[in-house]
């Protein structure tokens, strides 16, 4: 039947997959030394800015492009002098959310022996307090791969940095989020410490290059976390795992650029007329396949102008099962748990506001989308 031969179609093209690690993003190692203001500008000229680093995925391409003969390089973070401090949490995809804030009387004090208090630990009530980072604490690791005992309380005495090094070779991270801390095996936990513990809160002046506001740190572990230092950019250190090092942005070194593969189109169209548009002047509406992809398009859509971004996603009637235009499998989903039922006349968009999750809508609304490049 007519049905039948489209199922066959359909699965034949969504076997279709890209089976290289499709990228949203590319990596250029330049191997000419410049000043950190030289090679931004040689960067956004030739390609779309300094390397904007997100995890530790993107620091082992960092690392393999080196080719192992280069020792270090500029990457797109530098220290805003005098810039306002930014409250983030050391796991990667985990928001900071002011009207969460559990801080203990008079907290956050930054009122330390050494200065500013840029790092953040909870007392044995679980309420939080700033501290210096330097301070050798107890420290709290969350292991996402571990259902049956997921919080770790680590009774030996580290810095910030050396317990965030720690718990992301042990375990995945230093626990971050309210939603972690308030767990009732969290609770329990803390019950058998005799004092305080870090957790993965953490304050700092450093801005990504290209304006995003992705919160990976790779610091090294003598790093230490002021409140401002002068003119001071990041370079990545090839011989120590690729750890980042604070140095003055005046040295000459290679650096990392990168090509970012997806575009934000700020002119409002219907899901059709966003696919003819991104086919006729790009190469396709955006498909995102993983957690990663998510998060990089996430920084895109706070630029729209429009609630909602067309993404790649359709919904066949005929055939009753969504799929990416680009022929990828639906593998990975953030939908709104209260959007509507599946419907003809159906794409898939993500909300630009607030936690850009993605939401059914038909396909003659009008809004700002996404286009991949290549």
């Amino acid at each position: 039947t007519a049905k039948m031969q489209w199922s066959l179609i359909l699965l034949f093209l969504m076997g279709q997959c890209c089976f290289m690690d499709c990228q949203l993003y590319q990596f250029h190692y330049i191997n000419e030394n410049k000043t950190w203001t030289e090679a931004q500008q040689y960067c956004r000229e030739k390609h779309t800015d300094l390397v904007t680093v997100t995890n530790m995925k993107d620091m082992k391409r960092l690392i393999n492009i080196s080719a192992g003969e280069m020792k270090e390089a500029w990457i797109g973070l530098y220290d805003q002098t005098h810039g306002t401090r930014t409250w983030y949490w050391s796991l990667i995809g985990v928001k900071f959310n002011e009207s969460e804030t559990k801080w203990n009387d008079n907290e956050p004090s930054d009122r330390g022996i050494q200065g500013s208090e840029n790092c953040g630990a909870v007392h044995q009530n679980l309420t939080w307090r700033d501290q210096g980072c330097k301070w050798p604490e107890y420290f709290l690791c969350y292991d996402e791969t571990n259902t049956t005992l997921k919080y770790h309380l680590i009774k030996e005495r580290k810095t910030w940095q050396e317990a965030q090094s720690y718990c992301r070779e042990k375990h995945t991270d230093l626990i971050s989020g309210t939603k972690q801390l308030q767990d009732e095996e969290v609770k329990k936990v803390m019950n058998s410490s005799d004092g305080r513990a870090y957790t993965g809160l953490f304050r700092d002046n450093w801005r990504w290059s290209d304006g995003s506001s992705f919160s990976f740190r790779h610091w090294n572990k003598n790093f230490n976390n002021p409140e401002s230092i002068n003119d001071q950019c990041a370079m990545t250190v090839f011989d120590d795992g690729g750890r980042w090092k604070n140095v003055s942005c005046t040295g000459r070194k290679p650096f990392i650029c990168y090509d970012d593969n997806v575009i934000l189109i700020k002119e409002n169209k219907t899901w059709e007329d966003a696919l003819t548009y991104c086919r006729d002047h790009h190469h396709d509406l955006v498909t995102i396949t993983n957690m990663d992809d998510q998060r990089w398009i996430q920084e895109k859509v706070k630029e729209a102008s429009t609630d909602y971004v067309w993404m790649g996603l359709r919904y066949t009637c005929t055939l009753d099962f969504w799929f990416w235009v680009s022929d990828e499998v639906v593998s990975y989903e953030n939908w709104a748990l209260d959007g509507p039922m599946d419907d003809c006349d159906m794409s898939g968009a993500m909300e630009t506001k607030r936690i850009q999750q993605w939401f059914k809508m038909n396909d003659t609304n009008e809004f700002n989308f996404i286009c991949s490049k290549t």
